[in-house]
């Protein structure tokens, strides 16, 4: 989901960590202020002013997975009360030269709106230039090329309410073990302001709202399948933990693991986004007792929207955001379809009849 998209700007990260902390809110990659993505509508008059004159649309992604099928579903539905057809769907399979290509042989179709990822901020800044002269209008998820600016390159950045994400999980951990006790953080060891705003969240809340809470182990991860060993090390030092924070639902499957593999069915986790087996767990009543998710539906929408009124000409806010939801195991059927626009996995409606 989210955490897999990277960013590589460290200077820009510094500061929007600082910024998180300071504002307590999530902030842009250059430090705008979020827009929320309800405030971003088509008038009846807009979608009549789109309609019937042959505009295209290009949709290309960094891979592909639930959260991206969720966020193609909310674009294209937007994109068809405005009678824009989608040309061109890719998936770079997390391959920047793979995008590269992607984008190039998309812009052979003409579009003239494109919603993306843009893995790598060098090299699809490069890619997208030809975009720019053919005046397509760029909305970007989650990241944006190097040295692309707001309004003469591109309409926006659409992505999650990133400090809300890491705020509702502090708020959920807290809750399920009384408001007290001693709690793990295992955060995204990289620079990337998607996951750095929801680690950091997640800690200052913490620290700010919980001082009945100590967070008295740390570690930071960088390769998801590293998981399991981390967190063993982690629990062989500190056995009595109450709670654990996970960056995002993989490395959490394999905190899980190592629990276990301990025989603890004593430490809850969180951990942020969507999957089956973090899910499944939680539906069983197991370690897992809360998933906080960004509404991936909302965030096509929003990033369709966007495009749309640029087509028309209309100002955009640079930098918007789609609300979180904390899913927990008696809104876990609600949440999924809220968040994905889709059911559950059948395992876990079926673990929670």
């Amino acid at each position: 989901m989210l955490v897999k998209r990277f960013l590589n700007a460290t200077a820009l990260t510094c500061f929007l960590l600082s910024a998180s902390a300071s504002f307590a809110q999530t902030v842009g990659p250059s430090g705008e202020a979020a827009t929320p993505s309800s405030a971003i509508t088509l008038s009846d008059a807009d979608l009549a002013s789109l309609k019937d004159k042959g505009y295209k649309a290009a949709l290309l992604w960094h891979t592909s997975s639930d959260f991206v099928n969720a966020v193609s579903a909310g674009a294209k539905d937007e994109f068809a009360r405005a009678g824009v057809k989608v040309v061109v769907t890719t998936d770079a399979g997390f391959d920047a030269a793979r995008q590269r290509s992607d984008i190039e042989t998309a812009l052979a179709a003409k579009p003239d709106v494109v919603l993306a990822l843009p893995l790598d901020p060098v090299t699809s800044a490069e890619a997208f230039k030809q975009a720019i002269a053919d005046h397509t209008k760029l909305v970007f998820l989650s990241n944006v090329p190097a040295g692309y600016k707001q309004g003469s390159d591109y309409a926006a950045i659409v992505t999650d309410d990133l400090f809300q994400m890491g705020k509702q999980a502090a708020d959920a951990l807290a809750k399920s073990i009384g408001g007290k006790g001693r709690v793990g953080w295992i955060f995204h060891d990289a620079t990337y302001y998607v996951t750095n705003q929801r680690d950091n969240a997640f800690k200052s809340t913490i620290e700010k709202d919980y001082p009945d809470i100590k967070i008295v182990a740390q570690k930071g991860i960088s390769d998801p399948s590293r998981a399991e060993e981390l967190a063993s090390a982690m629990l062989l030092q500190n056995p009595d933990l109450d709670g654990i924070y996970v960056t995002w639902a993989e490395p959490a499957d394999g905190v899980l693991a190592a629990l276990r593999a301990a025989g603890n069915t004593k430490t809850k986790i969180v951990t942020l986004d969507l999957a089956e087996p973090v899910g499944l767990d939680m539906a069983k009543g197991g370690n897992v007792t809360a998933l906080v998710a960004d509404k991936a539906y909302e965030l096509g929408r929003t990033m369709a929207a966007t495009g749309l009124k640029s087509l028309l000409n209309q100002a955009t806010p640079p930098f918007i955001v789609a609300p979180a939801l904390t899913v927990t195991k008696e809104t876990i059927a609600s949440g999924w379809k809220e968040s994905l626009n889709r059911d559950a996995p059948q395992s876990i409606l079926d673990a929670v009849k």
